[in-house]
């Protein structure tokens, strides 16, 4: 596998995790757009649309350390938007995060502390055991 397809496995695999997680969390089929409309996913009274566009502004570790200090582990709703957090910021290109002190891998590092701190650490099953 070389760099590059490490990068989209990561992509990947943070996309397919994310929609099992909202299957188990909430038991329904997760629908990516749904999602998008509903636009009710917050953490902390802070909007998920709210991070995503500190992400999006280059804002990336402000973001995630206002996320992770403020997250309830415990509420599904807050979960779904620290997870839904990892799903976009794993759709920034190499170039983008690199500019913004971030790297792919600490996009999975972080969302597997998600899933480890919320107890769905199970679902690391879905990603090959390369480390």
């Amino acid at each position: 596998m070389d760099f590059a397809d490490e990068k989209d496995y990561i992509m990947r695999m943070i996309k397919e995790m994310v929609r099992v997680l909202f299957s188990l969390a909430f038991g329904k089929k997760y629908v990516s757009v749904e999602l998008e409309k509903e636009n009710k996913y917050e953490v902390s009274g802070k909007n998920l649309k709210d991070f995503l566009g500190m992400i999006d502004l280059g804002q990336v570790n402000e973001a995630e350390n206002i996320l992770l200090d403020s997250i309830d582990y415990t509420n599904k709703n807050e979960l779904m938007a620290a997870a839904l957090f990892y799903q976009h910021l794993s759709e920034k290109d190499n170039e983008f995060l690199e500019n913004n002190n971030y790297t792919k891998e600490e996009v999975f590092s972080g969302f597997k502390q998600l899933l480890m701190q919320s107890g769905y650490n199970d679902l690391l099953y879905l990603v090959k055991n390369d480390e």
